[in-house]
């Protein structure tokens, strides 16, 4: 039996905060629909999700994640090293230290709800929204 499911993901106190729920395929516009209604701790709401796909076969007692989606940034800026240096920001500096120990290539800014700065990998979407 295999299921899906969409992963929201919203700023947190460390980390982001992170709801699970059921979708039947993996429909970017459902998803961007259904995050209209996800608000976590503090009011915080969704800066991107992925979707997920789990599956259980006959005689496993607990489902497996088989497959899982890019991100999918609902809105955001994209910066590079460079450009966030250019910024002179004093509140950028621990980022720019981060990208550069990390290999970071490229950040996306999102203020959905609180100002947020994740990393971009390859194959991810920012979408208009």
């Amino acid at each position: 039996m295999k299921k899906h499911f969409v992963e929201f993901m919203s700023p947190g106190t460390f980390v982001c905060e992170t709801s699970r729920k059921p979708i039947d395929s993996w429909d970017v516009d459902k998803a961007v629909e259904m995050s209209k209604d996800i608000e976590e701790r503090y009011g915080a709401t969704p800066y991107a999700f992925q979707f997920i796909t789990k599956e259980r076969k006959d005689g496993e007692w607990d489902s497996r994640v088989v497959d899982t989606s890019n991100l999918y940034y609902l809105g955001g800026t994209v910066y590079t090293y460079d450009e966030i240096k250019d910024m002179k920001n004093p509140s950028n500096d621990i980022l720019l230290q981060n990208m550069k120990h990390n290999k970071w290539e490229k950040v996306i800014f999102n203020s959905n709800s609180w100002d947020w700065a994740q990393p971009v990998r390859e194959g991810d979407v920012v979408l208009e929204v």
